[in-house]
């Protein structure tokens, strides 16, 4: 497979009031083009950081970040990204806050009634043909996820950034989006890079989890290799040992490694 992302030795560091803070030391990450990969630590180890230095939100201290093989000097519409809080502008419609995207992506090479168009597939595929013309108010917070992650794919962006965007939702409006989002990755083939802090969706989502030890400096700790076959049900999987295995190994390296060093 061919690499879309490298991180070579980059490292970040913040200045505070308190002095100097390393967040993230000697990163060393290979992303290939269309896997998932979840980024998986305690609270504070830099996991949105590192996300962030993907996205071009933030530039490293030291180190390097390329995206095929070019330098990633900011933000750029082949990489968007959804965070945990939709940001949907409340005085538009579904449709509009989705149709900002396009526009700005898609405007100058393209007549209004394409950027239409691609605005009504990226509802589409997330399954809200519906509501376009509701205003982020009257729809449900699931809704309102699905409608920021439509936005992210009308941009056909070709690394998706997903900072726990199912973090604030109730456990089956969360179960309903993995699934949804599982469908979504293989119809468009996108990379997809996660922040997660529960063990079940990154094994369940994910090709490799990167697991990061705690902060402050933190590094990468192992990377576990998700080897079950796609497509995913997650029914099947609850009775799969090589999930329970997968799940075993990052709740060890969470919950025994990572706390006896704390402690």
């Amino acid at each position: 497979m061919k690499k879309i992302v490298q991180i070579e030795s980059v490292g970040q560091t913040f200045e505070t009031k308190k002095g100097r803070f390393t967040a993230l030391r000697d990163i060393h990450l290979d992303i290939f083009e269309g896997e998932s990969i979840a980024l998986i630590g305690h609270s504070g180890c830099g996991k949105s950081t590192l996300l962030n230095l993907i996205a071009g939100l933030t530039r490293p201290t030291g180190g390097v970040l390329l995206c095929d093989g070019r330098e990633i000097a900011g933000p750029g519409p082949e990489r968007a990204v959804v965070f945990q809080n939709h940001s949907l502008l409340p005085w538009l419609t579904c449709f509009d806050n989705v149709y900002l995207a396009v526009e700005r992506v898609f405007s100058a090479k393209e007549p209004k009634v394409r950027l239409k168009e691609r605005t009504r597939e990226a509802l589409a595929l997330v399954g809200l043909t519906h509501a376009e013309s509701k205003y982020p108010h009257e729809i449900s917070g699931g809704m309102k996820q699905r409608v920021g992650i439509a936005r992210a794919l009308s941009m056909q962006p070709r690394i998706l950034l997903m900072d726990e965007p199912f973090g604030a939702l109730d456990a089956l409006t969360r179960a309903n989006l993995q699934d949804e989002l599982m469908k979504i990755l293989a119809a468009t083939r996108a990379t997809m890079v996660m922040v997660t802090h529960d063990v079940d969706e990154a094994v369940l989502l994910s090709d490799r989890v990167v697991m990061l030890t705690n902060g402050p400096a933190a590094t990468i700790g192992e990377i576990l290799e998700v080897r079950l076959e796609r497509p995913r049900d997650r029914l099947a999987l609850a009775h799969d040992p090589q999930f329970g295995e997968c799940r075993a190994a990052l709740m060890e390296f969470l919950y025994q490694k990572q706390l006896r060093v704390a402690a």
